[in-house]
């Protein structure tokens, strides 16, 4: 069964995503070396970025720690 998000739903996803991928590139991380950093799949964190993954908590953690910021300061981005 495919997920079905609301329209205000992939804006969100989409808008964690870039910020994610923004905090990633800062930190001089390539997606790959990242994700093998984290321990989740390179494709896992592509779909992260690309707005198309609702994460677990605890991914959220890995995220952050691999970026040494704390949960909350990942979770800080303008939502569009």
């Amino acid at each position: 069964m495919k997920n079905t998000y609301t329209v205000a739903d992939r804006k969100y996803l989409k808008a964690f995503g870039a910020r994610v991928r923004a905090l990633r590139k800062a930190a001089g991380f390539s997606q790959e070396d990242f994700a093998l950093e984290i321990g989740l799949d390179r494709t896992y964190m592509g779909g992260v970025e690309r707005g198309e993954r609702n994460l677990a908590l605890l991914n959220l953690r890995k995220i952050a720690c691999g970026l040494k910021i704390s949960v909350a300061e990942l979770l800080v981005f303008p939502a569009k």
